[in-house]
């Protein structure tokens, strides 16, 4: 270096320090083998701590991560499964790690990561975690997060790409396929709505899918809500405001059953909450009343209809101050959080002619005859 000036020099010292090379010479050492390959994807549960975790998140554009805790139960019956479904997610176009943090030892870790419960999933798509309320065993598992890496809308061209697309979807998200539609009506909601529902435009199909999907012309956007053998039909406006609102509509079925998954779901939409709470919901008289609600759902879509029964789910029942000795089917209208509202002169309604009572409780809910309330839930 004795003919370099010192300006030459001190150029040389910054590209070294911006290279691996540089590192080594200043400091004596590089990364370590172990360094090198402990995020390599290879089908196996990687552990994380503190010393490694946002390292991890940074590294992997998709990674499900179990905050557990080794005397959890429940934490126990998941961990097999993982180990199951982290090969098979390995191999993706897109891959998905799955990795766990012991959340009972790396308690701040956890509490960064606002863990209150054991086990708590969340999935870290380049670097943004939202928590997983999905399915827990292996193979759904895997199908269910498979959601994640597809295409925002899929293109179908046949009758058979649409039953295969279907099919292949599985029932935790809603669909929704786009007939006759153009790939660039869906493409802005479709990706702002990729984490709730499954979207897709069909290209060509025959008059039998059109009676399979229950839809006489086309354009038509068809919603589908497996779980509940459900499905509704727009035919637009498909300017992007009415056809957001049909989609965000389109989330739930048109009367969702109260338990834990669903309640997930529900704090995702502001709409409020018509819920009938009976003794059991698997009772034919309940489930007559399902019916009931549904038709009335189709009528009051700024509404979310709900039911609940004490039998399957007393705690939460509880806190509207039902129980077996009440009253029922009761009926609320719920905020989805403290406060609810019975409407005077129709706290319950009886078997007969439900429907009439389901409108007189929504004429009364409308003109402010109530009485608010607060729950604990």
């Amino acid at each position: 270096m004795r003919g370099m000036s010192k300006g030459r020099i001190w150029i040389l010292l910054c590209l070294l320090l911006l290279t691996g090379r540089g590192m080594m010479l200043l400091t004596g050492r590089g990364l370590s083998s172990e360094e090198e390959t402990k995020f390599k994807i290879d089908g196996k549960v990687i552990e994380l701590d503190e010393s490694n975790f946002d390292s991890a998140i940074s590294s992997f554009d998709y990674i499900l991560v179990d905050f557990y805790a080794p005397w959890c139960g429940h934490c126990k019956r998941l961990a097999p499964q993982l180990d199951e479904a982290a090969p098979i997610l390995a191999k993706l176009k897109e891959p998905i790690v799955i990795a766990k943090v012991d959340a009972d030892k790396y308690s701040r870790l956890a509490s960064k990561q606002e863990i209150d419960a054991f086990p708590t999933l969340k999935i870290f798509m380049h670097g943004i975690p939202t928590e997983y309320y999905g399915p827990r065993k292996a193979e759904l598992l895997v199908r269910y997060l498979k959601k994640f890496v597809a295409p925002d809308v899929s293109i179908l061209n046949s009758d058979a790409e649409v039953s295969d697309f279907v099919e292949n979807a599985g029932t935790f998200f809603p669909l929704f396929i786009g007939f006759g539609l153009d790939e660039s009506v869906m493409s802005n909601l479709a990706l702002k709505y990729k984490k709730k529902a499954w979207f897709a435009v069909a290209k060509d199909f025959s008059e039998d899918t059109m009676v399979l999907y229950d839809f006489d012309k086309v354009p038509a956007l068809v919603a589908l809500q497996p779980s509940y053998n459900e499905h509704n039909i727009f035919y637009g406006p498909f300017d992007e405001e009415f056809l957001e609102e049909f989609i965000k509509q389109n989330f739930l079925p048109l009367s969702v059953p109260i338990n834990q998954d669903t309640l997930n779901l529900l704090k995702d939409d502001k709409r409020k909450i018509v819920l009938a709470i009976v003794e059991d919901e698997t009772e034919e008289k309940s489930q007559k009343l399902v019916t009931t609600l549904k038709a009335a759902a189709s009528a009051n879509r700024e509404l979310v209809f709900c039911y609940v029964g004490i039998k399957q789910f007393a705690d939460f029942a509880d806190t509207f101050e039902a129980n077996k000795k009440s009253k029922l089917p009761k009926m609320v209208v719920w905020d989805g959080n403290e406060n609810y509202l019975t409407v005077i002169g129709s706290e319950s309604i009886d078997e007969e002619d439900q429907g009439s009572q389901i409108s007189r409780f929504l004429e009364g809910y409308r003109e402010g005859r109530t009485e608010q309330k607060k729950n604990s839930w």
